[in-house]
Formats: structure tokens, sequence, C-alpha cells
């Protein structure tokens, strides 16, 4: 797993595959600074040299820390052993040979690798059970999880998580992830092996998207709230990892070489979906590929009637190559691949993406204070459109949209004593920039629409530090992140912030993220934490330069705003962990983790409509969202439950749909699942409720694209189930929507009315409520050898 889980202790000795990058991004405090048009400073203050010295400054202070642990390594005498669980200091050696040799391939589990943490307690924890380790807003998502939910569907499975949702748009198979209410430009930070997935744009739609075959879909972590290492830079509310499947989800325990082939057929037009896997290691290295296949055609909703222009052509593949170097060195390559043509938008379009990353790890053997990462990495998306839904090429069409990105992220972590104080620190710098571009290969002189073009970047030095001592741990994380951004274009009709002509902008800024969490364990089942914290996210080239006319000829013009702010966030989170075994009987397994958080929200970016124009500026004052978030696991092998609740109360201003989509979540989200095994554990039945309240749509969407200030309210009841054939050779039977209930997803967005008539954009019009899909069976056949 990979979730930055707030300090608890780093990586498996076993296993040096290098750690994907940080889900915990903290950045906050983001001031400004730079020159815009005119002679005019579009912000004040900070130069390019202040945020890098103060990188730099960053970085010394945790070189200097190092050589002074340096010398309390030396100086210490036998210590006791840390007892606070997630918080253990890496072991000192007595001995090289005491440590096993790195191993050729990622740790076997069947979830991403969570922050270093999780990672050391890999090898007695099993994956479902580590967020209730963590002192912090986590969840995970395993592979076996994903193949219960019908078909490896994403959005089922993040749904069920607490504090989690995403927008749905049944033409468009992107994910947009949702935390607390917070969606779209970056406000959380969504990653594909640790690689980020910047593309974004404005249209009646969620203001970015990351693409990605659910069939190659080996687990998801998630974090809420602000992340204070690597890979969660720029991040308002938190982190998303998917993580892909690699050697060790391919192989059976003991294999060198194998692969499986897995088919799964869908009623209602879902049609077939294929994945092919195989995978080979031998001393020191290992590979493995895999190629998947999907094009359901339209469904139709609970009352019988076809959702237009629901299908989609889906190629995809993946690679991976690991490779041992030495004992205590390891190098990884891998690239994952995404085709896919489908409607959406008013066109049909194409999108194809390609993702690559280089990994490296160095940890010597013997040395507790060297635990080396270096990542590098580079991702790819082109989206083009092509003609409108009456295959007509209208002005408006050939539009591409190209968001070519690179980064690295470099780490180590510490540990060492100070007295009795076991400490573990983790620091480095991590940078990502992008690249966009937008034209017309059809009419050229139009451009790429209203979405702007320009050149983005993101960095930061962090460090994290957690202290141990008894059943204490406190975490301190800081870290000073800074964004810069280019880019020009012309104003063309008058409005307050720019006069008419061309512009230019070139402005960047820094500030630092503080985030401290104090951890207790008084008894051995029970760990109460709070934590304060605060984050920030820089505008993106698309709120910046947005500009121009309308695709199609419409009225409304859009105009770009070189003087916004970033969002900045302080927050405070109070939750408990429980781990419990032998609850009523001797083998059985209780988990809870619940909190309570509050998020205060300055200068947040939001949609400014008028008659004439549309732009995005920073909304006056304070915005609060708060809730609490619950998940529990009850297992007792032959009887298993499982129960998430969130509750969400949202105070922020509405985007305005058309200029992007409204983000609200329902207020309260319930989903319980229950089931059995039987015949030794090979056969598992079991069913799933999943209960979503009203959703608000915001007051500048009443009367327009919606008709009532909220969605209804409904309730979907799913059953799974799975049969292990003989080894080798499982079977599985899913109903989704039992009841074929005619409703319209919360937070959905759906292009076109299935009945005619008005535009339906998921509001809750008697002939514009049921863009959900009706009652949907998959039958799946996995065969492993």
């Amino acid at each position: 797993m990979f979730v930055r889980s707030v300090g608890v202790c780093v990586g498996s000795l076993l296993n040096r595959e290098p750690r994907p990058r940080a889900l915990e991004a903290k950045c906050d405090d983001l001031g400004k600074s730079g020159g815009g048009y005119p002679a005019r400073s579009l912000t004040p203050s900070a130069s390019v040299s202040g945020p890098l010295a103060r990188s730099l400054l960053l970085v010394g202070v945790s070189a200097v820390a190092l050589t002074l642990a340096g010398q309390a390594v030396a100086q210490q005498a036998e210590l006791p052993p840390l007892v606070v669980e997630g918080n253990q200091a890496k072991p000192k050696k007595k001995a090289a040979a005491a440590k096993k040799s790195p191993s050729m391939s990622p740790t076997p589990v069947a979830a991403p690798q969570p922050q270093p943490s999780m990672q050391t307690k890999a090898a007695t924890t099993p994956t479902a059970e580590m967020p209730y380790t963590v002192p912090a807003g986590v969840s995970v998502v395993t592979g076996d999880e994903l193949g219960t939910y019908g078909n490896g569907d994403i959005t089922n499975a993040m749904r069920s998580q607490p504090g989690t949702f995403t927008r749905v748009n049944p033409q468009n198979p992107g994910l947009a992830v949702n935390i607390r209410g917070f969606e779209g430009q970056g406000r959380v930070n969504t990653n594909i092996d640790g690689v980020r997935q910047n593309f974004r744009f404005s249209g009646h739609e969620a203001q970015g998207f990351t693409y990605i075959d659910p069939s190659l879909i080996a687990g998801i972590e998630i974090e809420r709230g602000a992340v204070s290492t690597a890979g969660g830079a720029g991040a308002l509310a938190g982190a998303a990892n998917l993580r892909t499947l690699d050697v060790q989800d391919i192989l059976l325990p003991g294999q060198s070489v194998g692969g499986f082939t897995k088919l799964t057929y869908g009623t209602n037009s879902q049609r077939f979906t294929g994945l092919a896997a195989a995978a080979a290691q031998s001393e020191g290295v290992g590979i493995a590929g895999a190629v998947g296949r999907r094009n359901p055609a339209s469904y139709e909703n609970g009352d019988g009637v076809t959702v237009p222009n629901t299908f989609e052509d889906l190629y995809s593949g993946l690679f991976k190559a690991n490779f041992k170097l030495n004992e205590e060195q390891s190098l990884r390559f891998g690239g994952v691949f995404y085709n896919n043509d489908f409607f959406s938008n008013s066109y049909f379009q194409n999108v194809n993406t390609k993702t690559f990353t280089a990994k490296y790890a160095y940890s010597p053997i013997g040395n507790d204070l060297i635990d080396f990462r270096l990542n590098g990495y580079r991702n790819e998306v082109d989206v083009e459109y092509g003609p409108n839904a009456s295959d007509a090429w209208v002005s408006s069409a050939g539009r591409v949209l190209q968001d070519d990105g690179w980064g690295f992220d470099v780490s180590n972590v510490s540990r060492f004593h100070i007295g009795s104080i076991g400490v573990r620190s983790e620091y480095g710098y991590e940078y990502f920039t992008d690249s966009v571009d937008t034209s017309n290969r059809v009419n050229p002189a139009l451009g790429g629409g209203p979405n702007g073009a320009g050149n983005s970047s993101i960095g930061g030095a962090f460090s994290e530090t957690t202290f141990s001592q008894g059943m204490f741990d406190f975490i301190v994380g800081l870290r000073y992140d800074t964004y810069s951004l280019e880019g020009h274009g012309s104003v063309v009709s008058a409005y307050p912030l720019l006069p008419i002509g061309p512009y230019n902008i070139d402005k960047s800024d820094g500030g630092f993220s503080p985030k401290l969490t104090l951890a207790a364990k008084p008894v051995e089942w029970f760990q109460p934490y709070v934590t304060y914290s605060e984050s920030f996210r820089a505008p993106t080239i698309n709120e910046t330069l947005m500009g121009g006319s309308h695709p199609g000829g419409a009225s409304a013009t859009f105009q770009p705003n070189p003087f916004l702010n970033p969002e900045t966030q302080r927050g405070w989170e109070f939750g408990f962990n429980s781990r419990n075994h032998g609850v009523l009987m001797p083998h059985d397994s209780f988990f809870l983790k619940a909190d309570y958080y509050t998020m205060d929200v300055e200068d947040y970016i939001a949609t400014m409509t008028t008659s004439t124009y549309n732009y995005f500026y920073n909304t006056p004052g304070t915005s609060k969202v708060q809730g609490v978030e619950l998940q529990s696991m009850y297992d007792a092998r032959f009887v298993f439950a499982g129960l998430s609740y969130t509750y969400t109360d949202i105070d922020l201003p509405s985007q305005t749909n058309g200029f992007g989509a409204a983000t609200f979540v329902p207020d309260h989200v319930i989903v319980g699942s229950l089931g059995v095994r039987l015949l030794d554990e090979k056969l598992t039945i079991g069913g799933r409720v999943s209960y979503f309240g009203q959703t608000a749509v915001g007051d500048p969407n009443v009367g327009s694209f919606y008709d009532k200030p909220y969605m209804p309210s409904y309730t979907l009841i799913d059953l799974y189930s799975s049969y292990q054939v003989y080894k080798g050779l499982d079977v599985g039977l899913n109903v989704d929507n039992l009841f074929d209930l005619d409703y319209s997803p919360a937070q959905s967005t759906t292009q076109g009315n299935p009945f005619g008539g008005a535009t339906c954009f998921g509001n809750d019009r008697p002939t514009c409520n049921a863009s959900g899909m009706g009652r949907t069976i998959y039958a799946t056949v996995k065969a492993q050898f």
C-alpha cells in the first residue's frame, strides 16, 4: 500500500520497493509573486529565488537534524523497544546478516503499499486492517474487494469509503474523485502508481478526469485531509492512489512463471470485458504485462429506457520490470496505457493516455539512517474531439487538449533513538510540471476553445518526523511548497479585470504548511488522536487562462483571471482507531475507525457568471466544511460484515453548472454489507445496501439546470457471490441494482435527455431522473495458471 500514514514506520525491510509518492500532500499558506499584464505586478511579494532558497533551507535543516541523529545513535546504549503501534522505529540490527535481501518484486499484498508506516507492518498486518492502525483519515480498497462488486467498478468501490465520493457521468468513463466535498482542479490529487494525473478542463462536467481501465487496478488507497509527505503537493483536501497490477498480483505463491485470464459478461448491454496478464521472475528479475478490452453499449435505466451514448470502446495495457541490483538496491520500471472512444460533452471523443515510472531504492545493510528513494515519472494525456451527435463536424469539433507532465521525488527515511524516544524522520523534495496545449485540427484558427494553454509547476521540500515514547506518538510535519504558472492569451471583450488585447502571465509563490498529530494508545485496542493541519492549492492553468467563446457559437464568453490567489485551508481532526480480536468467539475480529473534522477555507475559487462574461474568482470570507466519518469491519470467517457512514456539512460557494459542475456530496451516505463463507470458504455469498441522502445542487443552478435545490435521496441493493471451482479457477455472479430502481445518481452529470426535450444534468425533473443503470447481472470467470 502507499497511503502516507502520517508518520507510521516506513517501508518493509524485506522489500526495497521504491515507495509510491506520498498521498499526503499538504501545501498551505501559499502567497504570491510574479508579473503579469502590463508593468503591473499581478500579486505582491515573493520572488522566484525566495521560494527556492526556503526550500533549500528546509532540506538543510533536515540534513542538520540527520547529523545530530547520527551522533545520538553513536552514543546510544541498549534502548528499550517502542510499544506504540504504527510508529515503531526501524529495529537496530546486531549483524548485517540479520537483514534479509531486498525482494525483486513488490510486497505480496493485494492492495497498494501504504505509507511507510503501513509498509513496515505489511508482513504481519492484513491489508484490510491497516487503516485501523493509522492515526489519520485513510482507507484501502483491496483487489479482492474491487472484484467483489461487479466488474471492478471503481465508482462503487470509492463511494463505499467514508468521506470519499466521485462524480458520475455515464457518458464519460473518466474518474473524478471528491474528498470531503472538494473536487476538481487538483483539490484532490489522484495518482496512478504514484504518478500525478493533472488533466484539467472546464465544461458541463467535472473539472478534470483520471483515465484508467478498472481491470488493471490491483488496489486503491485514499487519504483524507492534508498530506504532509511526497506525492501530495498542491492538494487541498487529500489524495487517492490507484495501484496497477504487478508481478505479485499475477503469480501464485511459489510460481516463477504464470498468468491469468479474466472474462466478464454483463447484461444490460455491458457485453464482454476481458483481461489477460502474465508474469515471470527469476533471481533478481521480475517482469509482468497485461492487456485489457471492454466495449459496453448504451445501457437501460430502471424504466427500461436506453440512456443514449453511454458506450465506450477501450483498449488498455501495462508492463512492469523489476530488478534487484544487489542486496541493497532495486530498480523498477513501469508503463500504463489507455485508449478509449466515447461520446461526452456533446461530441465523440478519443482519449489516449500514457503513464511511465522509474523507481530506484537504496537501503544499505546495517544502516538505519539511510532508506533512500528516487522516483521519476511522466504522464501524457491527449483528448481529441470528433463530430457532434449528428455526426457533423461543426466549428467547435476537432478540438485537441494535450497535457504533458513529468516529475520526480527524492526522499530518505532515518530511524534512530534519542534517549528512550524512538524517532523516524522522512525528508525530501518533489517536483512536477505540466505543459498544456490546446488547438483545433479541423479549424486551426479557432484554437482549442475556451480552455487555456500554458505551463505550470509545483514543487516542495518536506520533512515529517515521528517521536514515539511509551504509549504516545507525536508527529511533526512541515513542508515548503512552491508553484509557478506561465501563459498568455487575448481579451476579446471588455470586463473589469483586464483591458481588451493580449496579455502575458508569469507568476510564482510559495508557503509553509505544518501538520501536527498527537496519538496515544493507552490500551492495546484503542488509539485516539488529534491533528491540526494546513494546506493550499495553487490556481491552475485552466482557471487562470480561461478565455474565449462558448463552443458552438453560444452567447456565453469566458475571461481569464491572472490575479487568482491560492486556496488555503486550516483544519482540525479528532478521531480514534480500535482493533479487537476474539470479541464474540476465539478467532473473530472487529475493527472501528471514526473521526470528526472541520476545515476553514480562504480564497476558495468559484465561478463568477454574469449576463456578459464568466470567469473564476476568489470568493471572499471563510468557507467551512465539517463532517463525521466512520468505517468498521467484523470478520468471523464464516460470516463477515462492514459499515461505512459519512455525514458532510458543506458551506462552500457553488460552482456554476456549464462552467464546471457543482461539487456538493450527499449530506448522509451509509453503505453496509453482509456475507457468509461456506463449503470450506470456497463459496462466498453476500449483499450490500447503499443509501445516498439528498444532494444540494447550488443556488446558481436552481431554475436552470435543476428544478429544485436538492437531488432526491435513494437506496440501492446489490448482491455478490464467488465460488472456487478448484485452485486456479474461480467463478462469480453479481447483481447490481437488484430491484431495478429508477434513480439519478448523486453528483451525476448526463449529457442530453434520453426522453427528448431539455438537457438534463442529473436533475430530478420527471423526465430526467433515470440516468442510473438499471438491474445488471455480471458473470465472471477467472483462470489462473
